[in-house]
């Protein structure tokens, strides 16, 4: 894996908190999952905002950007719902991006970490594994990763891992809509950006925040 992923998020998610705030983010976390055009639409216009208006993702979104939208946990099915390139393109129709390229493609199935036990839950080398990469030929100069939502954020590190490995010089970042705060008890607000990392440490991976 690599030691270090860049990454940026808009919302937080609370998956036991009971406050009022806490319950919001998980009617957004549903909504996101749906794909509704019109929300993925709305999110999407936020991080707009938040990106040319108030410049908080620094780096993330431009004309160099090419957006990968991260597979699910199984082979795309004709027809498929798939959540990150809804947001992708949702995201690229508003300028900041010049394009979505669906590079990383899942090549077997995976165990869905929101229904696995946390020791049951899919290896940054499982999905590394179950990765592949779609080449071209004028590698994009800066990648920008794009998830619905983010946990401890393996699957994001073993796709930056392979898209290191066919593209060594590109510049590889990560976006995902929503973060998952599973270690606090409760969110004060859904709308939280940031800029973090997702690091490779003890043969895992470990974000931050």
């Amino acid at each position: 894996m690599i030691d270090l992923l860049p990454f940026a998020s808009t919302y937080v998610y609370s998956p036991r908190g009971e406050s009022a705030e806490s319950v919001r983010s998980r009617i957004l976390r549903t909504r996101v999952k749906a794909g509704d055009v019109d929300w993925i639409e709305r999110y999407a216009t936020r991080v707009h905002e938040l990106a040319v208006d108030h410049g908080v993702y620094p780096g993330y979104f431009g004309k160099q950007t090419v957006l990968v939208p991260v597979p699910g946990s199984s082979p795309l099915v004709p027809g498929g719902l798939w959540v990150p390139e809804r947001l992708a393109q949702a995201l690229e129709s508003l300028g900041l991006a010049v394009a979505v390229w669906p590079a990383v493609r899942r090549t077997d199935t995976v165990p869905k970490s929101a229904f696995a036990a946390p020791g049951e839950r899919p290896t940054a080398e499982r999905h590394h594994e179950t990765f592949e990469v779609e080449h071209t030929l004028a590698p994009p100069t800066r990648i920008v990763l794009v998830d619905d939502i983010v946990t401890k954020g393996r699957t994001l590190l073993a796709a930056a891992t392979r898209l290191r490995e066919s593209f060594p010089q590109a510049d590889i970042r990560a976006f995902a809509l929503v973060r998952t705060m599973g270690l606090v008890a409760e969110i004060e607000q859904i709308l939280d950006p940031c800029v973090g990392e997702i690091r490779w440490q003890d043969d895992d991976a470990h974000r931050a925040p």
